[in-house]
């Protein structure tokens, strides 16, 4: 039986937009070349994408859901979930995880706050869908690096590649040495294949009308401050300082060579910069391709607490919640550098 819900936070939103709007206001005035054009282009259209993204998951795990697809979504993996005792929901999420991380997330939420999925099996699903991940953002990533780096990227992405399997493999022998208890047993249920019939479709709208603004408003609370305090923090130069402090301080220790630093630093700076510079260094001859291919490594594993402060902390805390949000955040991005390093570690042995 699913438990009751609170009612709308309706005043915990006027509170979150009113601090939100008095954030921006102060960092507008403050920061310098911070103009009005910026604070629409790069944060409000982006915020608003965002949120789009997440009300679109938590529509579709609902349909999903109400409709009876759940088993026919998972399909495809349902042996693997099977294997990691993750179960049919769990397998639904990472199908959609191949389309939508947002919308994946979004479901793995709305599964667990109707008590059909665990919290154990909330994390491990969050942390094996950074492999649909990793193809989701293949086709982008593939044309920008391989023609800059040529064989070197192609065995950077074969090092990447290896490190997501490998976690991901380890999730799942690790859900299956330790199953889950789930709150509801899905083979249990009476799942009623969808059809297209005024009564079904009433059912479902009531359903998602009953429970989306609920969700919404707990996801809005936090996504919008969160979002706006990182916006300001890059605007006033804070992720640039922590950029050349981490690469500055990570060659200087390990890697005192000058090639490799302008890669490294490079790469902590920005994602196409860093091939871009690997590329240039390489076909000069420079450095040689495994150099390339360490650097990179290096350049991606120093760069992640930028990328994950600013990219994934205000959607993963406005999804989940603060203390769900960031726990999952950095388990999931510990776990993703733990493996490159053991991967780029083999590698180099080689």
């Amino acid at each position: 039986m699913l438990h009751k819900e609170a009612k709308p936070k309706y005043i915990s939103l006027i509170v979150s937009f009113t601090l939100s709007a008095a954030v921006l206001f102060i960092g507008i005035y403050t920061i310098n070349d911070l103009s009005g054009q910026k604070v629409v282009l790069k944060l409000l259209w982006p915020l608003l994408r965002l949120m789009l993204f997440i009300g679109a998951g938590l529509v579709a795990g609902q349909v999903i859901e109400a409709s009876g697809w759940t088993k026919g979504l998972a399909a495809l993996a349902r042996p693997f979930f099977k294997f990691g005792n993750l179960g049919d929901r769990c397998s639904a999420a990472f199908t959609t995880a191949f389309i939508s991380g947002v919308a994946a997330n979004a479901m793995l939420l709305d599964f667990f706050k109707d008590d059909k999925i665990s919290r154990r099996q909330l994390f491990l699903t969050n942390f094996v869908n950074q492999f649909p991940a990793f193809f989701l953002h293949l086709p982008t990533t593939v044309f920008i690096v391989l023609p800059l780096t040529g064989f070197a990227g192609a065995i950077y992405f074969i090092i990447t590649f290896a490190a997501t399997l490998f976690r991901t493999i380890l999730f799942l022998i690790y859900g299956h040495l330790r199953p889950s208890i789930q709150t509801q047993d899905f083979n249990s249920e009476k799942q009623i294949p969808f059809k297209e019939s005024k009564k079904q479709e009433k059912e479902l709208w009531e359903r998602i009308k009953e429970k989306f603004p609920k969700r919404i408003i707990s996801v809005t609370i936090y996504v919008i401050p969160v979002y706006i305090i990182v916006f300001l923090l890059n605007a006033a130069g804070v992720f640039n300082v922590m950029r050349s402090w981490l690469a500055s301080y990570f060659v200087t220790t390990f890697i005192p060579i000058e090639s490799l630093s302008v890669v490294i630093l490079s790469f902590a700076a920005e994602f196409t910069s860093g091939f871009a510079a690997a590329g240039a260094l390489l076909d000069a001859g420079v450095i040689t391709t495994k150099q390339t291919v360490l650097a990179l490594l290096i350049g991606n594993i120093i760069a992640f607490p930028i990328r994950a402060l600013r990219h994934q902390l205000p959607r993963y805390i406005g999804i989940f919640s603060p203390k769900i949000g960031t726990q999952l955040l950095l388990m999931g991005q510990g776990f993703r550098v733990v493996s490159l390093v053991i991967m780029g570690t083999i590698y180099y042995c080689l």
